[in-house]
């Protein structure tokens, strides 16, 4: 059993626009995970909703090996939406990003796939740990445009690679932790409207998980939340002891009895 934990906070939203959330989500003491359906009218919601509850099944596992069990979840995924598909014809094209963050004493184990990312906070720094796969990112890349420009470019959204019916390659890395350390995950409808400099000030201002969650998505319905918008944050934590016992009252006065009894025999 892991000696860490995700401390975590979670919020979806439906935003200001869409009339319904093609967004999906699982957070837990080990998975912290956000996809963003992908499809619209192809049934995007059905690809984040399936593939999220792949990595529920993964989040109840103790892998031997993270990137085994990543991979595992994603090809489950992929099948689950391909089967929909041969099903369901008119939902051809649906596909979906993930971005999930496994905990355990290894450090964080970060599966990731299209635009939804992941940021961490330690200390004084604050990053972004994934990298898009977006066309946006690919002008970055090639100095075409600046991050600057990125962030308002209309093509911002166009993915480049997703969870579909056809394999493409998805990104995995380890990540050492420490305890004190807070990540976010989320989907673009968060990191598309609300600066990083925002969700740096939220993150440090809020002590609980979920009061951060709540004030990201907050910020992102004040900006008019064009499209939804789901957060996961994760502080990692020592998991407690499973001997912690907590004795009042009269129970206390019987173990103080009894443990003084022991002693005197022990003499």
């Amino acid at each position: 059993m892991s000696d860490l934990r995700w401390n975590y906070g979670a919020r979806t939203d439906v935003g200001e626009v869409r009339d319904h959330n093609e967004d999906a989500y699982h957070a837990n003491r080990r998975l912290i995970a956000v996809a963003d359906g992908v499809g619209g009218a192809a049934a995007g919601e059905v690809a984040s909703s399936l593939t999220i509850a792949q990595m529920a099944k993964l989040a109840h596992r103790d892998p031997a090996s993270a990137a085994a069990q990543f991979d595992a979840a994603v090809e489950h995924a992929r099948a689950d939406i391909r089967e929909h598909i041969e099903q369901h014809p008119d939902s051809e094209g649906m596909a979906t990003t993930l971005t999930g963050l496994w905990l355990d004493d290894e450090g964080v184990h970060l599966v990731h796939i299209g635009d939804s990312r992941a940021y961490q906070l330690r200390g004084d720094d604050f990053a972004q740990i994934t990298t898009d796969d977006s066309y946006v990112q690919h002008l970055v890349d090639e100095g075409a445009i600046t991050k600057a420009e990125a962030a308002t470019h209309p093509y911002r959204s166009a993915v480049t690679r997703v969870i579909q019916a056809n394999e493409l390659p998805h990104h995995y890395e380890d990540r050492p932790v420490e305890v004190g350390d807070r990540f976010l995950v989320c989907s673009d409808g968060l990191s598309d409207y609300v600066a990083e400099d925002v969700l740096e000030t939220a993150l440090r201002n809020c002590q609980d998980p979920q009061d951060a969650a709540d004030a990201l998505v907050k910020h992102a319905l004040a900006e008019g939340a064009p499209d939804n918008v789901t957060v996961v944050v994760g502080d990692v934590e020592p998991a407690p002891s499973p001997f912690h016992w907590v004795v009042a009252g009269a129970g206390a006065v019987a173990l103080a009895i009894i443990a003084i009894l022991f002693l005197t025999l022990l003499r």
